[in-house]
């Protein structure tokens, strides 16, 4: 594939919906083509979706439901989305991926590798991003952003809930170390952005020294 594939992680109110824009947003003043995505979501099929995953009237939803509508909706997002989309040489920027399934289904709702693994690779067309960049931030800190009457069904769990994605997400990053790319979310946007285009860039330099 031609393209660059980036995804964003984090905790829910880390802010990485507002960094991927701005990526999104320096790459096309480079001069590049830019799909910005998100999961669940992207093609018409993946909408419809998110919008059951996460409405808070599905609280009776269980883990294993909820696993697989992921899949699903990222089955489509990636075939009819992105693979063309690298394809086409452009750069793909998607608030959320697959890292999410390990961490929320995974860590969170306690569903196992040997489960997720096989079926994440299968929906995926066995994708994996070029670079995977996990804005960290406390948990209580990104809930505290999420006002009660607008959180969805997932931004409803517990504080543990989501202090067991975060560390989830942490060791992820321990694990893959050339894959992702941690940054500090505890600090301004801009400071959270201009950190992320020096480490973006320094990739891409690494990129091209090998070829």
């Amino acid at each position: 594939m031609k393209g660059l594939f980036i995804t964003f992680e984090g905790i829910e109110g880390c802010g990485k919906s507002t960094q991927a824009e701005l990526l999104a947003d320096y790459f096309r003043q480079q001069g590049r083509e830019v799909l910005l995505t998100r999961e669940p979501g992207g093609p018409k099929i993946s909408e419809s979706i998110r919008n059951i995953l996460l409405n808070r009237d599905n609280r009776e939803m269980l883990p294993e439901t909820e696993l697989l509508l992921y899949m699903a909706s990222r089955s489509q997002h990636t075939g009819e989305w992105i693979i063309p989309a690298l394809n086409r040489g452009e750069v793909v920027i998607s608030d959320r991926y697959y890292d999410s399934s390990l961490a929320y289904q995974g860590a969170a709702r306690q569903i196992t590798r040997e489960i997720i693994d096989p079926i994440v690779t299968y929906a995926t067309f066995g994708l994996i991003p070029w670079r995977t960049i996990l804005i960290d931030l406390p948990a209580a800190r990104g809930l505290a952003r999420i006002k009660a009457e607008e959180a969805d069904r997932l931004e409803s769990e517990s504080l543990e809930f989501h202090e067991k994605v975060r560390q989830a997400y942490l060791q992820l990053a321990e694990s893959e170390t050339k894959r992702y790319i941690i940054i500090d979310g505890n600090r301004s946007i801009e400071e959270i952005h201009k950190d992320l285009i020096y480490k973006i860039n320094e990739a891409l330099k690494v990129v091209a020294n090998e070829t």
